[in-house]
Formats: C-alpha cells, sequence, structure tokens
C-alpha cells in the first residue's frame, strides 16, 4: 500500500514539474502568418492599402498623426518566474499629407532602449506611523453614540427616520 502511495505522489510530482518547467509563449499585438510578410512599398500604397492589408495600426504618432505603428511582440513565461519578451517587432509606417507612404521603418529588439525613470518622491508632513502603531491608532477614538446605530452622515443618511 504504501509503495503504490509514494509511486501515485511520484508521478503526481513528475507530472506537476513536467507542466510548471514548459515555457508559455504569448503573442501580443499585429501577427502575419509565417511566410508571408506583407510588403508595403513607398509611393505606391496609400492609408487604404495599409489598412486593408495590416488592419488598424496598434498605435498612432503622438506628435506625428501621420505614423501608424503596428506592435508585435512574443512574451516567454516560465512558471513562477517574471515574463520576459523575446520577441519585439515595430513596423513604423509614414505618410505624406495625400496619404501616400512616404517611409516604412522596422524596429526590433536591438534597436530598444531602456528608459531611467525618476524615482524621485514627493515629502509629505508628519511622521512614518510603525505598523503596530497604524493597527492600534484608532483605538479608543470611536464615539460611543454610534455603536447605536445613529450616525451623523453627511446628507442625513443614518439618522433617526421620521416616519416613527
Amino acid at each position: 500500500m504504501t509503495r503504490r502511495v509514494r509511486i501515485s505522489v511520484l508521478l503526481a510530482a513528475c507530472a506537476f514539474g513536467a507542466t510548471a518547467c514548459n515555457p508559455v509563449l504569448r503573442a501580443h499585438g499585429y501577427r502575419y502568418s509565417v511566410g508571408e510578410e506583407p510588403t508595403i512599398v513607398a509611393a505606391e500604397d496609400t492609408q487604404a492599402t495599409v489598412l486593408a492589408r495590416l488592419g488598424n495600426p496598434s498605435s498612432r504618432g503622438t506628435f506625428e498623426e501621420d505614423t501608424w505603428y503596428y506592435i508585435s511582440a512574443t512574451r516567454e513565461s516560465l512558471a513562477y518566474l517574471r515574463p520576459a519578451t523575446r520577441d519585439r517587432r515595430i513596423i513604423a509606417v509614414s505618410f505624406n499629407d495625400t496619404g501616400v507612404v512616404s517611409e516604412v521603418i522596422e524596429y526590433g529588439m536591438e534597436d530598444g532602449r531602456l528608459v531611467a525613470y525618476a524615482d524621485r518622491e514627493t515629502p509629505t508632513r508628519g511622521r512614518e506611523l510603525t505598523l503596530l502603531e497604524q493597527l492600534l491608532g484608532n483605538i479608543g477614538r470611536v464615539q460611543p453614540d454610534q455603536f447605536g446605530g445613529e450616525q451623523n452622515l453627511p446628507g442625513g443618511a443614518g439618522g433617526p427616520r421620521r416616519d416613527q
């Protein structure tokens, strides 16, 4: 009996380990079929042909509204670890004033840059409370009349009923 239990536990652990250690790949954004990479030709394609071929863009330029961005990324998750981006591709399509493609630029993972955010904090007045002070800080501050069901809430809510 104990041998069967041991074997069952061992098989369950192996099954869990096999599923927990397999990476999960997730595709985000614009995707096209493998081997069918769309070609956009500058000075020939228009906004209508790009929409028909690629669909709506993932994003449009903030300052240059005539630039469309098609963004795709592949992320890999492994068990409890933070997901990692394995592949990223951005296609930037710029249009001229008449709506004809003027430029197509493709960016990959190697073109990305890390941005250092300012991690400054705004100081606040007062002092830091410890965990114990936060937990026990309201003891003795509750008014006894609040336990009777009549609370002084804004707008008269919670007051005595007038239909009695």
